[in-house]
Order: C-alpha cells, then sequence, then structure tokens
C-alpha cells in the first residue's frame, strides 16, 4: 500500500512539474487583475458581468419579464411530444443545473463571505440576475442552430451556434475560429474539473465522515473501490445520452436540492429571531465603506467573482444541453435556461450564505480575523460544515451525501457536455464516441487516486477561455435571439398555430458536424 501511495505521489509530482508553466502562464493571463476605485479583481469577472448587464438592457430585463412564463414551461405547459429534440424542458433543466450546482455552492460561497464579508451576498444575488440574460442568449441560440440527427438525437452548444450563426452573418472564418475554440476549452475542462476534481473531492469528504486517515477509503484499495463505483454509474447514464442523463438528473437534481436547502432551513428556523439582523448585516455590508477587501467595491467584486463561478453564465457548456429539449421555439428554452443562475446562484448560494451568516460560528470569526490579515481561508468546506453542525451535530454525514450527490450529478453533466465537444471535433462515429466514454470513464478512477492539482488550475483557465470565445459570438448574434424572443412571446398569446414549426429556425443552412 505504501509503494502505491508512493506511486500516486510522483505521478502528481511528475505532472506538476510538467505542467506547471503552462499553467502558470494560462491562469495568468486568463485571471490577470486589473484595478477599480483601489481593488484589484480578475478581468475575466468583468468580462462575464458586463456581457449580463449589456444583455439585460438589450432584452429589456428578459429575466424579470418572462420568469412566469418559465416556470409555466417548466411544469409542461407548451410540452409538445411530437416536436424534434430529446428530452422536456424539465429535464434539460435540471440536467444543466446538475452541471453547475455544486462543491462551489458550499464551500466557494463560505470564503467569498469570509473575504468579502456579508455584503458580498447582496452582490452575488445582483450578478446571478445578470447573468440570467446571458443564459436566455446562449441557450435560445443552442436550440435555434443545433444539429438534429437522423436517430432523433441532438448536437448543441457554442461550438455549432457560432459556427452557423456567424456564418449566417458573414463572419464564417470567425465563427469557425470560435466555435473550435470553445469546443477544446469545454473539453480540456470537462476531463480535469468538470470530472477529476469532483470525484477526487468528493472522496476526501467521504473519508472524512468515515474514519479520515482510518477509513477504509484512506487506502489505495478503497480509492479505487470507489472510482470504479462512480465509473460504472457514469458509464451506464452516458450511454443512455440525453434521455438517460435527463431521467436520472430530474431526479436526483430534486433530491440533492431539497436535502440541502432543507438544511439551510434547519439552522434558519432553529436562529429565526437573528434572520432580519442577518438580513440588515448583508445589506449594511453591501453598501459599508468599511470591509476585509476595500468595502463596498471588495463585497462587490467577491460576490460577482463567486457568482461568475458559480452559474457558468457566459461559458457556453449549458446550452450543450439544453438544445436536446423537445421544442419548435429557440427563445422557449431560453427562457427556461434563465431559471438557472437563479436556481444556483439566487437560491443556493444565498441559503449557504444566509446559513453561514446567522450560525455565526467560532470558526467563521477565526477565519474573518485572518481574512483580514491577509490570510484568507483556502477551503470553505468545513466552514459551511461547522454552520450548518451548530444546529445539527450529524450534519457532516449530511454534508457528505449532498457533497457525493453534487459530484455524481456534475460529473454526469459534463461527461454529456464533453462528449458532444469531442465529437464536434473528432466526428460522431461509434468508435470516436467509445473512445471517448473509456477515456472519460478512466478519468473518474484516476480522480479517486490523483488529485493532479496542476491539471484542475489549468482546468479552471480554460473553463473561463471558453467564456471569451463564447460572449465574443452572443454579441454578433443577440439581434437574431431578439427575433426569436418575439415570435415565442407571439406563440404564447395565440399568434401562432400551436403545431406550426418555426418557420425561420427551419431555414437555418444544414451544416456538417465538421
Amino acid at each position: 500500500m505504501a509503494s502505491n501511495q508512493s506511486l500516486t505521489e510522483r505521478i502528481d509530482e511528475g505532472v506538476s512539474n510538467v505542467f506547471q508553466p503552462v499553467s502558470d502562464f494560462l491562469s495568468e493571463w486568463v485571471f490577470k487583475e486589473v484595478t477599480l476605485f483601489g481593488t484589484s479583481f480578475p478581468w475575466i469577472v468583468g468580462w462575464l458581468v458586463v456581457a449580463g448587464a449589456v444583455f439585460s438592457l438589450y432584452f429589456g430585463f428578459v429575466q424579470f419579464r418572462h420568469m412566469g412564463t418559465a416556470i409555466k414551461l417548466v411544469r409542461g405547459k407548451w410540452d409538445f411530444s411530437d416536436a424534434p429534440g430529446e428530452v422536456t424542458h424539465f429535464q434539460a433543466l435540471t440536467s444543466a443545473v446538475s452541471g453547475t450546482v455544486g462543491l462551489g455552492n458550499i464551500a466557494g460561497v463560505a470564503v467569498a463571505v469570509t473575504i468579502g464579508g456579508p455584503g458580498a451576498t447582496f452582490w452575488m444575488i445582483i450578478c446571478g440576475l445578470l447573468g440570467m440574460a446571458t443564459k436566455f442568449v446562449e441557450c435560445t441560440l443552442g436550440v435555434r442552430y443545433r444539429d438534429v440527427h437522423e436517430d432523433g438525437t441532438v448536437s448543441g452548444g457554442p461550438m455549432h451556434y457560432l459556427r452557423k450563426g456567424l456564418a449566417e452573418r458573414g463572419l464564417g472564418g470567425l465563427g469557425k475560429v470560435l466555435a473550435a475554440g470553445s469546443a477544446a476549452m469545454l473539453l480540456f475542462f470537462t476531463f480535469f474539473g468538470g470530472n477529476l476534481f469532483q470525484v477526487n473531492q468528493s472522496l476526501e469528504q467521504l473519508k472524512s465522515v468515515t474514519g479520515k486517515d482510518d477509513s477504509v477509503f484512506a487506502s489505495s484499495g478503497g480509492a479505487i473501490l470507489f472510482g470504479v463505483l462512480i465509473a460504472v454509474v457514469v458509464a451506464l447514464v452516458l450511454i443512455g445520452g440525453a434521455k438517460s442523463i435527463g431521467n436520472v438528473t430530474s431526479k436526483l437534481v430534486p433530491v440533492m436540492g431539497i436535502i440541502y436547502v432543507g438544511a439551510c432551513l434547519i439552522v434558519i428556523g432553529l436562529n429565526i429571531a437573528d434572520v432580519p439582523a442577518a438580513i440588515a448585516t448583508i445589506f449594511e455590508g453591501a453598501f459599508n465603506p468599511e470591509g476585509v477587501t476595500g468595502g463596498v467595491i471588495g463585497a462587490l467584486i467577491v460576490g460577482f467573482q463567486r457568482a461568475a463561478f458559480s452559474n457558468e453564465a457566459g461559458i457556453g457548456s449549458a446550452p450543450i444541453v439544453h438544445s436536446a429539449v423537445k421544442t419548435r421555439h429557440p427563445a422557449s428554452e431560453g427562457v427556461v435556461g434563465l431559471l438557472e443562475p437563479f436556481i444556483d446562484t439566487v437560491v443556493i448560494c444565498t441559503m449557504t450564505a444566509l446559513t453561514i451568516v446567522i450560525a455565526s460560528t467560532p470558526s467563521w470569526d477565526k477565519a474573518r480575523e485572518a481574512a483580514a490579515a491577509g490570510n484568507p481561508p483556502s477551503d470553505g468546506v468545513s466552514l459551511t460544515s461547522d454552520a450548518f453542525e451548530s444546529a445539527i451535530p450529524w450534519f457532516p454525514y449530511v454534508l457528505a451525501l449532498a457533497v457525493l450527490l453534487f459530484a455524481l450529478s456534475t460529473v454526469i453533466t459534463w461527461g454529456y457536455y464533453g462528449m458532444k465537444c469531442w465529437t464536434y471535433l473528432f466526428g460522431r462515429g461509434k468508435a470516436s464516441e467509445a473512445i471517448y466514454k473509456v477515456t472519460f470513464c478512466v478519468m473518474v478512477v484516476l480522480g479517486a487516486l490523483l488529485s493532479l492539482g496542476t491539471l484542475v488550475s489549468m482546468a479552471d483557465a480554460f473553463l473561463f477561455m471558453a467564456a471569451v470565445f463564447n460572449i465574443i459570438g452572443l454579441y454578433f448574434l443577440a439581434p437574431l435571439v431578439k427575433k426569436e424572443l418575439k415570435k415565442f412571446v407571439a406563440f404564447t398569446k395565440g399568434e401562432e398555430k400551436a403545431d406550426e414549426p418555426d418557420q425561420d429556425t427551419a431555414k437555418v443552412p444544414a451544416y456538417e458536424s465538421n
């Protein structure tokens, strides 16, 4: 066992030595900091937030005007079984949510509230609301420019709408470059961020509640067993495609959401008298000139950063699964997609932050003091766990289950994202898909054995590089989305027949997958 452990450590170290220079270079560029009012923040955060603000204004705050319509769509109104696609609006939404709701909602929020103060929560909410408009744009395009294959399966996402949409606008060369870049960036993240990192972190939480160093999962054999079990589950779901993923996530996401939000409500309920003061603290902190990282701007930047990193609005990943929806009206799924940042950031992240602020545990107070002294926490899971444990002594076990469910759902969804990127770059043949699925499942097992921290850091950089390619295209294609929204609104008002195909969408030229 010692030799196996030594081998994994040597592999980790070897990979780090090889890829560290590349990782440092990419991270330095993608997360390069700019200074605003004396506070530094990564420029990529500004890139995402500005896009959300621009699209909110351009579409007349679609996220507020059509929230009711989105809920009706998710509940099954305007669902037609004979429409092209593979999954319902509800299944598409839960599949996409499962790819964004994860460890960032548990650990990342705790770090944000510690560094930026309770006021960061307010700015997380604002950023989440802006991100809803970006999600609307990319998910509408995902359906408009998807490929519906002869077997009924669907391929969509930024690699398709960037290439086809920009070609329509006379920018075919730019479209091809942006599409290939987006697919490559998302594929890299699939293997190391959406896969390896999730498995590795869920195993760590499992070990912490089953004996830590004495846990059976602390041994190489136990880790391999865990990795194989996760790989088998993931393989079975991936083989079934979008329909199978939709069926699994439509059950898994509500369960994990109820478990986690239920735990938050227990803590809040047991401290109900402190809720008004906690809410007041959040609002005061959002506009307080004094603060850990520079007052108002510090709280704003930390909140925006956490939200942008959490809901992935503008990254281009979610449209891949949203494009599989059964619909003839692209904007219908754009409207559904705008619910995703609301669930991920406005609901889940806010619940986490409110729970931590209300609980106000000694560990959080110490972390706040350390952050003020320039030593921010690197891991927020323990802070969140302590907040819950103050009201629920056995909560670490619930957290372990939540982390496992979050990680499993994220791996499954990113497995699907990666497959669509892979087939776009390397072809849709059975052999190509088989190679991808085997490689992906092998990475699941490796995630239980290796941390490959350098590759995970690179994956984060690649994910946000995808946002650069994607949002450039979104700006060019926004006028087409406005037309689609107008047609869908007319449809909901009864100005179109329920079974009438979307004529403009039908005229989109057919493109080969490669």
